[in-house]
């Protein structure tokens, strides 16, 4: 079974059945912090919602439609990282990613997404990624920017999030631009 160490205490791990209630748990305790940027937040009102979620994304993931992970930390759940949909004629993907509360700004998040990253284009072969931000969120767009990704433009009025439509910011990486390692801090 797929398994990435990222570095100590950090890591990615397939998503499971078994992972439904500390993900529903997880996202019950960030609730707040989450419904800001994430449609489906409103719509996991009880912990069946989640378990819905995560069966049809491990069948997803088994149809290679899909390639979400688990993003852990000391072994604890802290969030999710992948790829919601990939389009393996055109060789793309779009990355998603979200941090219960207590798991931001640490760098986790970049760190994450530079992973899952790699895997897409050294592993899956994949050609091009996109990272679409609330136009809001520019904690998600630091990461996009972090990782070196080009924004290539924006979405008005993309998605209902939170009782308002949301602008998306658009960022693309395309494999031969990819630099897999991080860049230093100068």
């Amino acid at each position: 079974m797929f398994r990435f160490e990222i570095e100590a205490g950090l890591a990615l791990k397939p998503l499971e059945l078994k992972d439904g209630n500390k993900l529903y748990q997880l996202i019950t305790e960030s609730r707040q912090h989450l419904r800001t940027y994430l449609p489906f937040v409103d719509q996991t009102a009880k912990p069946e919602d989640t378990l819905e979620f995560v069966k049809a994304t491990v069948i997803s993931n088994a149809e290679q439609k899909s390639f979400v992970t688990v993003v852990l930390v000391e072994e604890q759940i802290a969030g999710l990282v992948g790829f919601n949909q990939i389009s393996w004629p055109n060789k793309k993907a779009e990355v998603g990613y979200w941090l219960a509360e207590p798991f931001i700004k640490r760098g986790i998040t970049t760190k994450a997404v530079r992973a899952i990253i790699n895997y897409a284009f050294k592993t899956l072969e994949l050609n091009r990624i996109t990272i679409r931000a609330a136009f809001f969120n520019k904690a998600s767009q630091g990461v996009a920017k972090k990782l070196g990704f080009q924004q290539e433009g924006v979405i008005r009025e993309a998605e209902w999030v939170n009782d308002q439509f949301v602008d998306h910011v658009v960022y693309g990486m395309l494999k031969r631009d990819w630099v897999p390692e991080p860049r230093s801090q100068d």
